[in-house]
């Protein structure tokens, strides 16, 4: 397969969904629209929904099909780096090669774009059109999942312990809960949910959760490797941020090398978790490659 084909089908997919659901600039929340679209129209690669597409076709349904879940991960994901950029938080100033929403539209707009963009979230998955399309079961249970991961238990707990544990010494089960609760929570629920609503089995979810799990470990350990050893133009935002800041991550801890090398176990496990799966789990085998090497 064609990955960079994969990838831009897909991802076209959702940004015209999300074109199309968006508010737009033309009643009385005009500045608000505004700030919702420009943050998540920044220039996203969509991992999170196009995770769900995947899994929605491991389990035999059409990419096209979780379109409304693919609209609501990439809000929730939007959503949660507003938030992240803001000064009282990470206090970036640019995000994707362009300036933050908190530079464009000031903080108090940047933060009620964000809460804006989450709560959009879920009223795409509640709309009647959704109740109409899928099982009510599936429905409440992605609702659900996808509630839960962004909440006060997953990537807002990592976000806490995130910000708390700034430059102090750390264990490695304290960078790992960070890790799992703030960065694999929504992966490992994109796929769950993009399957759950398609009609998986009980096994191919697990299978799928237990993959994202891990994929998300990997995504994250090559964030923050990147923060280190990447090319800011690249990347389209500043580097050595995070390790300037004393943050809490496997690099930091372990050194380069040792991260690495535990970025390169995850990834084998993930692969192999996917191997049950059969050929239909090839677009995300190679994914998790993608995430593994990318260099922005």
């Amino acid at each position: 397969m064609n990955l960079d084909e994969y990838l831009t089908y897909r991802r076209e997919l959702v940004d015209k969904a999300l074109d199309d659901m968006l508010p737009r600039d033309d009643n009385d929340a005009t500045v608000l629209n505004e700030a919702m679209r420009y943050s998540v129209f920044a220039g996203g690669k969509r991992i999170r929904p196009i995770l769900a597409m995947s899994a929605a076709e491991v389990v035999g349904a059409k990419p096209e099909s979780v379109l409304p879940l693919a609209v609501a991960l990439e809000c929730v994901h939007t959503y949660s780096l507003i938030h992240d950029d803001l000064p009282a938080m990470d206090n970036d100033d640019v995000r994707r090669g362009k300036p933050t929403s908190h530079k464009v539209f000031g903080e108090a707009l940047a933060i009620l774009a964000g809460d804006a963009l989450l709560s959009f979230a879920f009223s795409v998955l509640s709309s009647p059109g959704a109740e109409r399309v899928y099982r009510p079961d599936r429905l409440l249970k992605v609702v659900g999942e996808l509630a839960a991961a962004s909440g006060p238990a997953k990537l807002i707990a990592g976000q806490v312990a995130d910000i708390s544990c700034e430059g102090k010494a750390v264990d490695e089960a304290t960078v790992e809960f960070i890790v799992q609760n703030k960065t694999a929570a929504l992966i490992r629920a994109s796929l769950t949910c993009g399957a759950t609503l398609a009609g998986g089995t009980r096994e191919q979810i697990e299978i799928l959760g237990t993959f994202g799990e891990l994929l998300g470990t990997v995504f994250q350990i090559r964030d923050d490797l990147l923060d280190l050893e990447g090319d800011a133009a690249k990347l389209g935002k500043a580097v050595r941020k995070d390790q300037d800041r004393g943050k809490a991550t496997f690099p930091r801890l372990l050194g380069k090398e040792k991260a690495k090398e535990l970025m390169r176990r995850r990834l084998e496990a993930a692969l192999e978790t996917l191997k049950p799966l059969g050929q239909t789990a090839e677009p995300l085998a190679r994914i998790g490659e993608y995430v593994g090497s990318r260099m922005s």
